[in-house]
């Protein structure tokens, strides 16, 4: 059965990377929720993921001479002084403020939430039970050579995270194996089709699961790798045509911007 996957937390109905898209996504019925780690110039560890602060905070405002505003070149206090929620409120990016899915107090909420710690969202999936996806991504510079997959599960040590609680995802098929091995009982997922334009990178399928840019593999190849026993999920699938058409190819998970549409369309799948 398909995974109800919610990409970035309910990120149609809550400001993307934070702990409020994360708890939307659960309160819909999110299976778990995925989110991108980022580090700032003092080395700790955030969820952020663009490059420059500039689309979802007030980077630009807040440090007008800090162009172009890479997290990497600005301090956890600095991060930390931004309001990472407004945004979505005056932008309504899937326009679900205007359809009337998100409801003033909610919108009020979301005014001056914060750039969350990669600590404050594990603790919060553990006391939650609910599983988060880990993307491990690349860091522009000036921490290029930062040692990602190590910080992280240092983190997750020390945090002492229940292990069935974590995915991690990473385009970087190398991190992967870095973190299997230092715990072989995680599940390590393969981020395909980054950049577009480059050929999906299979090797050997040793991990646990495939995520696919949908615009890149067809039916077949998802039905053939299914039989196979490869895991395939899907990014970013928004259209409630393609979830359904991913769903009867034998897709193991659809990462969504809208779980509340997954979860619809699962239910009437379910009912079939």
């Amino acid at each position: 059965m398909v995974t109800n996957i919610a990409h970035g937390g309910a990120r149609s109905l809550a400001p993307e990377n934070t702990l409020a898209a994360a708890r939307k996504a659960l309160e819909i019925g999110a299976d778990l929720w995925e989110t991108d780690v980022a580090v700032t110039a003092d080395e700790q560890l955030i969820l952020f993921h663009d490059d420059s602060m500039a689309r979802t905070t007030n980077a630009a405002a807040v440090f007008p001479a800090r162009r172009p505003w890479i997290f990497t070149t600005m301090t956890f206090d600095e991060v930390r002084a931004l309001d990472a929620g407004s945004w979505f409120v005056e932008t309504d990016p899937f326009g679900q403020i205007a359809a009337g899915a998100v409801s003033a107090a909610q919108q009020q909420s979301y005014r001056g939430e914060k750039v969350p710690t990669l600590a404050e969202a594990l603790i919060f999936t553990q006391e939650a039970n609910f599983t988060i996806n880990i993307e491990l991504k690349r860091l522009p510079p000036p921490l290029e050579k930062f040692p990602v997959p190590d910080r992280v599960l240092d983190l997750v040590d020390a945090l002492k995270i229940d292990h069935h609680r974590l995915i991690f995802s990473s385009a970087n098929q190398q991190w992967l194996r870095v973190v299997k091995k230092r715990h072989p009982d995680l599940i390590v997922q393969a981020v395909l089709g980054i950049p577009e334009t480059a050929p999906l990178e299979w090797g050997n399928y040793e991990f646990d699961a495939y995520n696919v840019r949908h615009t890149m593999i067809d039916e077949a190849t998802i039905r053939n790798l299914h039989q196979r026993g490869v895991n395939i999920n899907l990014w970013t699938v928004n259209h409630e045509e393609d979830m359904r058409r991913f769903i009867a190819a034998g897709a193991a998970g659809l990462i969504t911007d809208f779980p509340q549409r997954l979860k619809k369309v699962l239910e009437d799948y379910q009912h079939e």
